[in-house]
């Protein structure tokens, strides 16, 4: 019987996120018949490595955010020659950089919204481009730490001075319309989903908090955004050399028509495994359930040493 270790918790800001995804995973693999072996991560990772040993068959990655989802976690893994799920260091540590995977979208010719990385006191001076605009840290996941300015706002000083995210902040235009996403598994890309929040903004509470957000599979838009949408997330999954599965982020602007305008947001190497997570919504939709899902990351698992 195949032995496999579980990483949930961590020490980022998505904690809760990893927990609620681990819990569902232990279950679904321990239905799927392999041995499982819970293990809640924190600071202390000594503990961890004693937690690994002896060494199990393989690892699923079920942490998010820093440290578990930027290239940290998989040099561990690596270093100790042992399998885990989703994508290596540098798929891991470039999707994380919110800048650095637009570069690498722009130079495989995605398309990309207009961006500038701002340090604090100029965000705290004056607006860095038109509004209206996203201010959101380089590097965190689910929503965390972002703001959306519009005309009239005048939270921009008060955010500069309470940002907790590091010396810079990434700003963005705001592109106006719909949230897509699709979920990538190996070289196929599953399903758009459009995702609508009675909050208004598609943020940390709205994608985990019940009722936080209604879900439409497959997304009611033109059929070719919905090509689009599957492509270029594909081509972003490959781009950044991602493994496993992937789940790219859209903008969808059809305010003037259609088929409108389609922006990739982001890819998430560590898409969320929860009750209300995105990637198995749509693996379900093609009929595989949870614990097929999970059970097929186990397989797909790779030793990078």
């Amino acid at each position: 019987m195949t032995h496999v270790a579980v990483l949930y918790g961590g020490i980022s800001a998505e904690r809760e996120v990893s927990l609620s995804s681990g819990r569902q995973v232990i279950i679904a693999l321990r239905q799927a018949g392999f041995e499982v072996t819970p293990i809640d991560v924190t600071a202390d990772l000594a503990a961890l490595l004693a937690a690994l040993d002896p060494k199990p068959d393989v690892i699923f990655n079920a942490l998010h955010g820093r440290f578990g989802e930027d290239g940290s976690i998989q040099g561990v893994l690596d270093w100790l020659g042992i399998p885990y799920t989703h994508s290596g260091v540098r798929a891991s540590a470039i999707a994380m950089d919110k800048v650095a995977a637009k570069t690498v979208f722009a130079a495989a010719g995605l398309p990309v919204a207009r961006h500038r990385v701002v340090d604090l006191a100029e965000l705290e001076a004056a607006d860095p481009m038109p509004r209206p605009y996203v201010i959101k840290p380089q590097k965190e996941g689910s929503s965390v730490g972002v703001f959306i300015m519009r005309a009239g706002d005048n939270r921009r000083a008060e955010i500069a001075q309470n940002w907790k995210f590091g010396p810079t902040a990434l700003t963005e235009e705001y592109i106006a319309g719909r949230e897509l996403t699709v979920a990538v598994m190996g070289d196929r890309a599953l399903a758009v989903t459009e995702i609508t929040s009675a909050l208004g903004f598609y943020d940390y509470e709205a994608k985990y908090a019940d009722g936080g957000s209604r879900h439409v599979i497959p997304a009611m838009i033109h059929p070719d955004i919905t090509r689009q949408a599957m492509d270029v997330a594909l081509a972003a999954h490959k781009a950044l050399g991602c493994t496993g599965a992937s789940r790219s982020d859209f903008r969808y602007d059809d305010t003037e028509g259609e088929p409108g305008r389609l922006v990739l947001l982001e890819v998430n190497t560590q898409p969320g495994l929860t009750p209300t997570s995105l990637l198995p919504e749509q693996a379900a939709h093609l009929g595989i359930g949870f614990p097929a899902l999970c059970a097929w990351m186990v397989e797909s698992a790779q030793c990078r040493a």
